[in-house]
């Protein structure tokens, strides 16, 4: 009996084994087979305007910086231009000692009083000798000689009062004032010193009206044409909206030292960001071109085959070997390989194979655009 009852019980321990392998074997049937998806992000591919630009580096001066110098010499009686005050057009800067200047008006004034007074004696010599000669009680030389001496008074009478006019011209030059609006650059003078005519008292600036020279390859020479946009940024300021411009010339010789092109633009600014002397960061729109198809610069790969990109198909990457155009601000331009509307992979598209699974995140559903592929035109 007991060899029996050994035997029954190893028979139903191997019923029991055989029932449990059956039972792990439906569960394993029931996983998916090959790898996990992939967590993706995506983005909707839509037609944008594609900017076509030159980035170059420039260099800032004022259109307007007179070197204002003395007109008149004499002493400098007073100073109100100081180096960065901010002035007017018209605004008093210095004045020069104008007394001798002064008196040399008032002596020219009494020149021509003096000169009115023998001109009108003189009128009325000439008139008595034209009637004396009409009665025949002198001859007509004497007429022609007063005629003479009437019409030389008259030239010096208008000697004496250009003379009077220039004097008239040199006090109101001892006011020293301001030609633009603007700010001192540079104060030279000083009270006390004397100045001779022509030397210099200051330096002036007019802040809110600037030039940039852009350096550019002669091969954009083909490209480049007056009143082509320009955007400005400053180097302090990178992140500051760009100053719109335009070309307001290119000069016609190429430089000796750099072999460049130059560009100059003219603009207004309110004189706090870009300075004269500085740099300037420059965006010179060529061209633009309509209905571009950008993606994320992400979104493409090297592959084997090429560049390519990962469309989404029914949950399923979709290889797409592109080719592709200019990258401008994140995107990259495809020109042919997709079509407007396709919905492709930006992050995880690297860790892809074509047909590979792809998942979402649970915060975006399947296909949802996601990075600046459905922003506006490019930039």
């Amino acid at each position: 009996m007991k060899p029996a009852r050994t035997f029954s019980a190893a028979m139903m321990l191997a019923a029991g084994s055989l029932l449990a392998g059956c039972g792990g074997d439906s569960e394993s049937a029931k996983r998916p087979s090959g790898p996990p998806p992939v967590l993706v992000t995506t983005a909707r591919v839509q037609p944008a305007t594609l900017a076509i630009h030159e980035d170059v580096v420039g260099a800032l001066e004022y259109v307007f910086d007179p070197k204002i110098g003395a007109e008149v010499a004499g002493r400098v009686t007073r100073v109100l231009g100081y180096t960065g005050k901010k002035v007017s057009k018209g605004d008093l800067l210095a004045e020069i000692d104008a007394v001798d200047f002064e008196i040399q008006v008032r002596a020219e004034a009494a020149e021509v009083a003096r000169l009115q007074n023998l001109l009108a004696q003189q009128e009325r010599v000439l008139e008595r000798q034209r009637r004396l000669v009409s009665q025949g009680f002198i001859s007509q030389n004497a007429v022609d000689d007063a005629t003479a001496q009437r019409n030389a008074l008259r030239e010096q009478m208008a000697a004496a009062r250009a003379r009077a006019e220039g004097g008239r011209r040199n006090v109101g030059k001892t006011r020293v004032l301001a030609p633009i609006d603007g700010e001192v650059e540079a104060q030279i003078v000083a009270v006390g010193d004397y100045v001779k005519v022509g030397d210099p008292l200051f330096h002036l600036v007019g802040v809110q009206r600037l030039r940039a020279r852009l350096p550019l390859p002669e091969s954009a020479a083909l490209r480049l044409q007056p009143g082509l946009k320009v955007l400005l940024t400053s180097p302090a300021a990178p992140e500051r909206p760009p100053l719109e411009a335009k070309i307001s010339e290119i000069k016609p010789t190429v430089g000796a030292a750099n072999r460049a092109l130059e560009a100059i633009v003219n603009f207004e600014a309110d004189g706090s960001l870009f300075r004269g002397g500085g740099s300037v960061n420059a965006r010179i729109v060529v061209a633009t071109r309509e209905g571009a198809l950008m993606v994320p610069e992400e979104s493409v790969v090297l592959r084997p085959a090429g560049a390519v990109v990962y469309a989404v198909r029914e949950g399923r990457a979709q290889q797409r070997v592109v080719e592709t155009g200019l990258r401008q601000d994140g995107r990259q331009e495809i020109t042919k390989g997709i079509a407007a509307g396709d919905v492709v992979v930006v992050d995880g598209a690297p860790f892809l194979t074509d047909g590979a699974a792809i998942a979402l995140p649970k915060s975006a559903p399947p296909g949802a655009p996601k990075g600046p592929a459905e922003k506006g035109p490019a930039r």
